[in-house]
């Protein structure tokens, strides 16, 4: 396993997927983003994983696309690379029915940060650093990034960060709305495993389509979205974790969720 280029670990419903190229800063080959697809799909299947981390190993979180690959690839085949490496990751990350943290310690750069933004929760260590790099080598957004960022942000911040190739530090990236919550270098682990913990414990249906219901409602007119979250919620309201949930509220004590 620690071969391989993500290494998945799982504890106490917590399925962590550890990007290990730390000698390019974590960088996307084919194997890399391969790996994350798999360990995404797995969560989707295994009832036992509640929430997904992604993580980098060493000093960054992921630097972007390896361009010695993708030169070695010629132009003419980056279409390829982002319809067979990226978009199939990104779109298992937004099918995910589960709640997906992304842990950011050092450079998150290019389809790094795209994947970060792709995450549902950021939180980042206080080196934390957010390279929007597309601009810089002559190139246009991917991975998501057009829909994720402005989405976060807002269209006009989008638009001066993409353009002009931005790059901001961890408080700059709070004070955006980029990430949830900044932390001590030395505090990302424990500060992630407990911010994890808290989303396994959860009604993992009700976050299902907590999460399902804010991206679609973020593109959808209103009328919809009333009628989607009256769905939604008789979904939710048949799940075991809805009746341990208001037998808890009666009973005046924790409840205890199952995920189910």
């Amino acid at each position: 396993m620690l071969d391989s280029v993500v290494i998945q670990e799982y504890k106490d419903g917590v399925l962590t997927l550890w990007l290990n190229r730390p000698e390019v800063l974590n960088a996307f080959n084919r194997d890399l983003a391969n790996g994350l697809t798999e360990g995404i799909r797995r969560a989707m299947t295994d009832i036992q994983i509640r929430v997904v981390v992604i993580r980098g190993r060493g000093r960054g979180f992921c630097s972007g696309q390896d361009l010695s690959v993708a030169l070695d690839e010629r132009a003419g085949r980056i279409r390829d690379i982002v319809r067979e490496m990226y978009n199939p990751l990104i779109q298992a990350m937004r099918d995910l029915p589960k709640p997906i943290i992304a842990s950011v310690g050092g450079v998150a750069a290019g389809a790094g940060m795209s994947l970060a933004l792709a995450a549902d929760l950021r939180i980042a260590a206080a080196n934390a650093r957010f390279v929007y790099g597309f601009s810089g080598i002559g190139l246009a957004p991917d991975s998501g990034a057009s829909y994720y960022l402005p989405r976060i942000i807002g269209v006009a911040r989008a638009l001066e960060f993409s353009m002009l190739g931005g790059s901001v530090n961890a408080d700059q990236a709070l004070a955006l709305g980029l990430v949830s919550k900044v932390v001590p270098v030395d505090a990302l682990d424990e500060e992630t495993e407990a911010f994890a913990l808290r989303l396994a414990a959860g009604p993992t249906v009700a976050l299902g389509l907590t999460k399902r219901a804010m991206y679609e409602g973020a593109t959808g007119a209103l009328t919809d979205a009333l009628e989607r979250e009256a769905l939604y919620q008789q979904l939710a309201s048949e799940s075991e974790d809805f009746k341990e949930g208001v037998q808890a509220f009666l009973d005046k004590r924790s409840p205890q969720y199952k995920g189910c």
